[in-house]
């Protein structure tokens, strides 16, 4: 079983009557909240909790891509992920991801993902996410009908890019190169692993399962709200005739360790009401762009995360409703344990994706959590899925052949 600390990097200050006096955290929420010092304050504690999850023997660390917001202060996740690898040393960089169908051209990608494959020996898992529909459509104007034909295109380019050994001509709809030659080329060969997050797509579903890409499914709302998802991806993988191997999901899921289950409610009740009431308050207008889902997964019935209905969902819920609904696993060390034993085998993922910062908590708190997360409670769940191998994970250098900050390299010869 794998870990991962994923951080959102939500914005600590919006108003506490932020919901009522503006309507959406996404989009075009006004300018005037962010206060750029206090920015810089916040980027470099965020920076220090990844490493310090590093230090502490999570797996890998996350960084994700979103545009005009305050919900995740990473338009460029890329420069996070630069930012971490000389000093978070030994897990993995998972970029989760680069929103392929918004670059032009996307061999800006296959660059920047080569770049930091180099820069880490090889600890790069690079993520292709769709984007949501306020990134793609209402933040960078991509028309949402063609966003995923667009999005395959960029796709299959990047892939022949880091494949194709000699200088190719690529003349498709959406981009046309006279000549594509990459420098530098990533370390892992034939490429860096490749995973897709998702919302509950059934085509992607389709397409992560025809490529033999890992599936994670990145909710905001829990195990619970998640087993239809997940349940209809290993569907699709059943009906595919595909090896049910664990290891080729992920799931994210909020938790909360503390002392004991009460300690839990005095320690972050206050993160989870900013979470859940501002950073996820998105006007119904952005969240679904016609268009953007295809017919077949409105038919399905796969509601999207946030916009009207999702908050209609949570409406007046308290810290015992998130942890009650399965929003947030918390409580003492054993109880979060046993609540996430449950997770692993319900929803079959080999690769869990911690959230232990959200919201407004500050550094102590996420440094606490992650700390107990890591001491108390990974430990007693590495043995699941020991009989299945992991062949969606980062094969880097050897130890003797990566750099070390600061001390000089032994040349080998070619």
């Amino acid at each position: 079983m794998k870990f991962h600390w994923f951080h959102l990097m939500p914005y600590p200050d919006l108003p506490a009557d932020f919901k009522e006096k503006h309507r959406s955290v996404w989009v075009d929420v006004d300018s005037r909240l962010y206060d750029p010092v206090r920015g810089h304050e916040v980027y470099n504690e965020y920076l220090d909790e990844l490493e310090y999850a590093a230090d502490m023997g999570f797996d890998g660390i996350c960084v994700n891509e979103h545009h005009q917001n305050a919900y995740g202060l990473m338009p460029s996740p890329n420069i996070m992920a630069a930012s971490l690898a000389r000093r978070a040393t030994k897990p993995a960089i998972i970029v989760l991801g680069n929103s392929i169908a918004l670059y032009n051209p996307p061999v800006r990608v296959a660059e920047e993902f080569a770049m930091l494959d180099v820069l880490t020996g090889g600890r790069l898992v690079a993520g292709f996410p769709v984007g949501t529909s306020m990134d793609t459509n209402f933040g960078y104007g991509q028309t949402p009908i063609t966003l995923r034909e667009k999005y395959q295109e960029a796709h299959d380019l990047i892939i022949k890019a880091w494949t194709e050994p000699d200088p190719f001509i690529w003349n498709g709809k959406y981009t046309q190169l006279r000549y594509v030659n990459v420098w530098p080329r990533p370390v892992q060969k034939p490429h860096p692993p490749i995973w897709i997050p998702g919302g509950g797509s059934i085509e992607t579903w389709e397409w992560v399962t025809e490529r033999g890409y890992l599936y994670a499914y990145l909710s905001y709302f829990g195990y619970k709200r998640g087993q239809n998802v997940m349940k209809g991806f290993w569907d699709q993988v059943e009906k595919m005739g595909v090896e049910p191997n664990p290891y080729r999901a992920g799931f994210l899921q909020l938790a909360a360790v503390s002392e004991s289950d009460a300690q839990a409610e005095e320690d972050y009740a206050e993160a989870a009401n900013y979470f859940y009431e501002r950073c996820l308050h998105v006007y119904n207008g952005f969240a679904d762009a016609p268009g953007y889902r295809t017919m077949r997964t409105l038919e399905a019935g796969i509601m999207a995360q946030v916009g009207a209905q999702a908050a209609q969902v949570r409406q007046n819920l308290t810290w015992k409703d998130y942890v009650g609904q399965g929003y947030i696993v918390a409580g003492s060390p054993e109880s979060v344990t046993e609540q996430l034993r449950e997770v692993i085998k319900g929803l079959r993922v080999g690769h869990l994706m911690m959230l232990l910062q959200f919201g407004n908590m500050d550094r102590e708190k996420t440094m606490k959590n992650t700390r107990l997360f890591a001491e108390k409670v990974m430990p007693n769940l590495r043995d699941l899925w020991s009989e299945w191998e992991d062949q969606w994970w980062i094969n880097p250098l050897p130890e003797s052949r990566r750099a070390v900050p600061g001390r000089p390299m032994t040349r080998v010869a070619p």
